[in-house]
């Protein structure tokens, strides 16, 4: 197998599976990543996202524990996770999301296993109205400043997202309640396009251009 962290051509980015990507570890997959995401080579970013989002593999190669046991991961608080992107929270607890000062990028937790397949790449619904008390959080003060961020996200054309691990809780969404939240990946930054759609908004990453 050819060294991951030399720059591969965009002719090149066909023969990547997401057999073969399977196989590295998520080292080689991060380094992978940030080549093709340096040559625009959109499906084989979409193949690395699905495969950090999967199970996290040794050093060898080899699989370890399924990403249900996030304790395998060396995750970190959210607080801690923003901190590192040089992004200050307004609120550490219920806080999903900030703008950076430096260079007033939005960055916003996403909760893992909420990420979907979508459109040939990756997506995750961001904020969407409370119709019907279906979505109340989208109400409160963190669900209004998660607004807001999305709409500067969306007039900046781009955003970062962070990974958050944890169980669910039956009838409220992770952001407002989570049965528990192990923690944030600060090794995975996701970068995405904010879309609006009706009166959602979503994140959408590593969808081939059309």
């Amino acid at each position: 197998m050819p060294a991951i962290d030399k720059v591969f051509p965009p002719q090149r980015s066909s023969s990547w599976t997401q057999e073969r990507v399977g196989r590295l570890s998520k080292q080689e997959i991060q380094s992978l990543r940030a080549n093709a995401d340096s040559l625009g080579a959109t499906e084989v970013i979409a193949l690395c996202d699905e495969a950090l989002l999967g199970s996290p593999k040794s050093g060898n190669g080899k699989r370890s524990a399924p990403v249900k046991n996030a304790k395998v991961r060396k995750l970190v608080s959210r607080i801690n996770a923003f901190s590192a992107r040089g992004v200050h929270l307004r609120d550490a607890r219920t806080g999903w999301g900030g703008v950076r000062k430096s260079d007033r990028m939005v960055v916003l937790s996403l909760w893992a296993d909420a990420v979907q397949s979508r459109d040939g790449g990756c997506g995750y619904l961001l904020w969407a109205p409370n119709v019907g008390g279906a979505r109340p959080w989208s109400d409160t003060a963190s669900g209004q400043e998660r607004l807001k961020h999305c709409q500067l996200g969306l007039e900046r054309d781009g955003a970062e997202g962070l990974l958050v691990y944890g169980e669910t809780l039956d009838g409220y969404l992770p952001e407002d309640k989570a049965r528990s939240v192990h923690g944030v990946d600060p090794e995975t930054v996701l970068r995405f396009k904010v879309e609006k759609h009706g009166e959602e908004y979503w994140a959408v990453w590593g969808k081939k251009p059309v």
